[in-house]
């Protein structure tokens, strides 16, 4: 534990990346198994089980500090585990050293509920507070320390000497402490063997499109298609066995099991997930009511039925076509999805552009259809490469739609804006009242970020728990990609993306739109 403490400090502080990298391969070639895997799944996001909650870590330090001194070092600090780190009372330390990382991540996982507290406790009496922090941030799976879970395996195929496109492959096939994998990357064994299981294959990304990249139009070498506005998944069949994955590589199966049962063969399709009405498709309103559903109703099934919208096949009948150019992948997608012979799996159709106006009319018509958010186009020679090749898949999105709106609310961020009040809901005018239609955290850049916090700090009017309310007099300009009628919001309007686009230093908040502006901006 005391070298994985010392690890993450000082990735906390290097902002280098090849520094990180440098730390993180000389962790890796001096800490032995399985404490330098675990230690990967962690960083990388990898560890799929919780320690403690962060309500055990709250109510721990309220038995041991003034109520009244934590809530005023917690507003100081802006963070939960740095706080507790440094007001957890100091004690007499043991003379003993302290357990491997893997011991305390098998302690924790066999440990009863109810002796968690005790566990945790027991171990924070025994740290100091740079390794307190390191415990809080692992049994929460809170770590962030500038290093993704794809920098991570840039770091072990440099380690092992490998391609980094070797790593992607047998990436969501092996599980932490990884002790296999590691052996391979050192030469030490062969790779591990994934082929009896249903893995996830990293996806092919694309760049935003500045019209320039594509110039002069050729649209013999581009296939240009719509962008749906619904989350990017990954369908693996093999047989009885099927998974349904996201982008990121989690397992989204249990949420949508109805698209499952429309599924057959053996193939590894790239598509769009949404719901689909006899194989009409609906906005993305109508996909948020199944996200994040463990175990949705019957009756949610039946009224937003999920579909999908087939783009690219990386795999069929235990081939891999990952290596052929779309031109010749889409062939063998279009027998798959008419094999599937269901309304809910659809073929993305492919545009006539035969001339820069044309490409330039598609975008802008793009977003007439309620789930469509722009254009992608790809080079028809392109291969499936994981990552963000240069050059050939771009991403069109429609102009994002504006309003100005009044800074209401405000709250700190995580990571490294935790001192920084970053978070902020914005409202829209009905008559003389302020409501919130939505909340921002990007958009502006450091600089703007400091006079945001600054200004924050001199008109706040109240607190509720870690959110400032401040004079309504900031105007805000929110870029958002759409907005649709919402319930839960007691506007009745939810935003898609809002992001801040500038501030309105120059500007009345009474100027600031109202909430009729916003409705009058819904896709009908």
């Amino acid at each position: 534990m005391q070298a994985f403490s010392n690890l993450l400090e000082q990735l906390y502080y290097t902002s280098s990346h090849n520094a990180k990298a440098a730390l993180i391969i000389d962790y890796l070639t001096q800490t032995p198994d399985p404490d330098r895997g675990w230690a990967i799944a962690a960083i990388a996001g990898t560890l799929r089980f919780d320690f403690f909650k962060r309500n055990t870590i709250k109510q721990l330090i309220l038995e041991r500090v003034d109520p009244v001194l934590f809530d005023m070092s917690y507003e100081y600090v802006g963070e939960m585990s740095e706080t507790v780190a440094h007001l957890w009372p100091e004690s007499e330390k043991q003379d003993q050293p302290l357990p491997l990382l893997s011991e305390i991540i098998d302690q924790f996982a066999s440990a009863s509920r109810q002796s968690v507290p005790s566990i945790l406790a027991g171990y924070l009496n025994s740290m100091d507070a740079a390794q307190r922090w390191a415990l809080i941030k692992l049994g929460t799976r809170g770590l962030r320390v500038g290093v993704s879970a794809r920098s991570i395996k840039q770091i072990l195929a440099r380690y092992g000497d490998k391609p980094v496109e070797e790593i992607e492959r047998l990436w969501h096939g092996v599980a932490p402490p990884y002790t296999e994998l590691l052996a391979w990357l050192e030469g030490k064994a062969e790779a591990p063997d994934i082929s009896d299981q249903i893995t996830f294959s990293p996806v092919m990304l694309s760049h935003p499109l500045a019209i320039e990249d594509v110039l002069p139009w050729q649209c013999k070498q581009w296939q240009v298609e719509h962008k749906f506005d619904g989350i990017r998944v990954q369908l693996v069949i093999q047989g009885e066995d099927k998974a349904l994955f996201s982008r990121n590589a989690d397992d989204i199966s249990h949420t949508f099991p109805d698209l499952l049962e429309q599924v057959s063969g053996e193939a590894v399709i790239d598509g769009e997930l949404l719901v689909m009405h006899d194989g009409n498709v609906a906005p993305f309103n109508d996909l948020q009511q199944r996200l994040n559903k463990k175990k949705p109703s019957k009756k949610l099934m039946q009224t937003h039925p999920a579909g999908l919208i087939a783009y690219d096949i990386l795999k069929l009948d235990n081939n891999s076509l990952v290596d052929l150019p779309l031109s010749k992948r889409r062939t063998y997608l279009l027998d798959w999805v008419k094999e599937q012979s269901s309304q809910r799996i659809k073929l993305s159709d492919t545009l006539n552009a035969e001339s820069e106006e044309a490409l330039r009319s598609l975008h802008q018509h793009a977003s007439d259809d309620l789930a469509v958010e722009g254009l992608m186009l790809k080079r028809v020679d392109s291969i499936y490469t994981p990552g963000r090749p240069k050059g050939q898949w771009y991403k069109w999105k429609r102009d994002p739609k504006l309003v100005d709106a009044v800074i209401m609310y405000a709250q700190r961020g995580h990571g490294k804006r935790s001192s920084y009040y970053s978070d902020f809901t914005f409202g829209a005018w009905q008559g003389e009242k302020l409501l919130p239609i939505g909340k921002a955290y990007s958009g502006f850049t450091d600089e703007e970020l400091k006079k945001l916090d600054n200004w924050v700090r001199r008109n706040s009017m109240g607190r509720f728990g870690p959110v400032r309310e401040v004079k309504k007099e900031l105007v805000v300009e929110v870029a958002f990609d759409a907005v649709h009628p919402s319930t839960r919001h007691k506007s009745g309007v939810a935003m898609r993306f809002p992001r801040i686009n500038r501030i309105r230093w120059d500007k009345p908040a009474s100027e600031a739109d109202t909430l009729d502006n916003v409705m009058d901006l819904i896709e009908r």
